[in-house]
């Protein structure tokens, strides 16, 4: 009998699984294993609530497997040693994964190659499985990467997709190799009571749902806060639980008005992929420093306490992270107000920004989530760095009725309309009842300060620069 090993990480599932279907054609017997990681839990990134989805992605895939004659091998060790291990066991001679992009992901690859050696393996690693696109398949001339995104969604428009995998009817596992317990969901603690639940099974669902009642209004609808009309696709695409080829060819398929905007929202995902798989250090650092001298969290402890807390007296900024440490979620209008305002009016680090999002986001994504941040921030690739976004503004646009508002700061569920957004303006008798902070920074102050910093710090530079 042959063997061979497919490695999961970010992958979790079976339909459209490159992976597996080379393994299954290799092979007699395919051994679905699945390494919990110590890296993982010593950079911080195991968050309850990524850990609770997680393990719905697991038990969800392990019953798949089960219902083929499989199931999943889930084992707990540095991932180098514990694939040898099976390897060993099973006498596999091939293992097969997905390629990722970050650099954690780009250093375990080469550490697990170059094990497998010593064990007479060989590694087989497969493109397009965790973007619709591989980074690196669309480059410009005389780069490694596109900066702007308009030019990198032409040339993605582009690219012929590969076909989309079946699912496989069958899959052999070989009766020695043996892994633990499954990760229990209910025995983790501090989850965000309106948590989604994981799994292939439920993100396929949600996606069929999505496409019939919303996708035709996409273009329209996916801004409007109140209407809370987006895919919320992204935790099932995050943990590979949907693919994103085929997410992206049955949505062109519907060939409906919404269709491509939708699609456009899947390009910017692999952007961003394949900024960071060219620049894996834009991970922590600017992609295009403004030689920003950001505050820090000492400087800035009250401020960022009050942002966090959604507290600070700008309803829409409130509302919105209100939103995430409820569903470990956030529109994507309201990501992009929070940011701005951290960054851009409270001139903090955008850093810190990010570091909460990755402890709350059940969708938190390194390459999403730090790349948007320095877009939001003026050190990534928007280009125009200046910009920002000002929350009464924008509140009374994408919220015009007041009811994202009034759905997640209730201590303005009795004040009509667009007045809201500006509850400081209400009667002092009407403002003081309501058990709501007063605004922590005036816009016009916070405006002024972050253009003499950036000011300030730009001219140094500047001096500092050579000839």
């Amino acid at each position: 009998m042959t063997v061979a090993v497919v490695l999961f990480t970010s992958d979790l599932r079976l339909h459209d699984h490159p992976p597996l279907r080379a393994a299954l054609a290799a092979a007699d017997e395919v051994v679905p294993l699945f390494v919990r990681d110590p890296g993982i839990h010593a950079a911080g990134f195991d968050a309850p609530n990524r850990s609770a989805f997680l393990a719905d992605c697991l038990a969800d895939l392990d019953g798949s497997l089960r219902a083929r004659g499989g199931r999943l091998v889930v084992r707990t060790g540095p991932v180098a040693e514990e694939v040898c291990n099976v390897v060993t066991q099973c006498r596999a001679a091939q293992v097969h994964m997905a390629a990722h992009v970050t650099g954690y992901a780009q250093r375990r690859e080469e550490r697990l190659r170059d094990a497998l050696a010593g064990c007479g393996a060989a590694l087989h690693v497969h493109d397009g499985v965790v973007t619709a696109v591989a980074p690196g398949a669309a480059t410009p001339a005389g780069s490694d990467h596109y900066a702007v995104f308009t030019p990198f969604f032409r040339r993605w428009s582009q690219e012929r997709l590969r076909e989309v995998c079946p699912v496989p009817r069958t899959v052999r596992v070989p009766d020695a190799v043996r892994g633990e317990p499954l990760p229990d969901r209910g025995a983790l603690s501090g989850l965000s009571p309106g948590l989604p639940r994981g799994g292939e099974t439920a993100g396929r669902e949600r996606f069929s749902r999505w496409a019939r009642s919303s996708l035709s209004g996409y273009e329209d609808g996916h801004d409007d806060l109140a209407g809370d009309s987006t895919s919320r696709l992204s935790p099932y695409l995050h943990f590979g639980a949907l693919s994103p080829v085929e997410v992206v060819q049955r949505a062109r398929a519907r060939n409906c008005a919404g269709a491509e905007a939708f699609v456009r929202q899947m390009c910017w995902r692999d952007f961003h992929h394949q900024v960071l798989a060219a620049r894996p250090r834009t991970s922590f650092e600017d992609y295009r420093s403004r030689h920003d001298r950001w505050r820090t969290e000492d400087e800035a402890a009250d401020d960022i306490t009050a942002w966090k807390a959604g507290r600070t007296g700008y309803p829409v900024v409130d509302a919105a992270m209100r939103q995430l440490r409820h569903e470990g979620w956030m529109h994507n209008r309201g990501r992009l107000l929070v940011a701005s305002f951290l960054t851009k009016t409270l001139y903090v680090d955008w850093r810190i920004g990010a570091r909460h999002f990755l402890d709350l986001l059940v969708d938190g994504d390194i390459a999403n989530n730090q790349l948007n941040w320095q877009w939001a921030a003026g050190t990534g690739t928007d280009t125009r760095p200046h910009r920002v976004l000002n929350p009464v503004r924008q509140g009374k646009r994408y919220d015009p009725s007041g009811a994202y508002v009034r759905r997640w700061v209730p201590e303005l569920k009795n004040v009509d309309g667009q007045d809201v957004h500006e509850p400081w303006r209400l009667p002092k008798g009407v403002r003081d009842g309501l058990g709501y902070p007063a605004p922590l920074i005036d816009l016009a102050d916070g405006l002024a300060r972050f253009k003499r910093a950036r000011d300030r710090d730009q001219q140094e530079s500047n001096a500092l620069a050579p000839w």
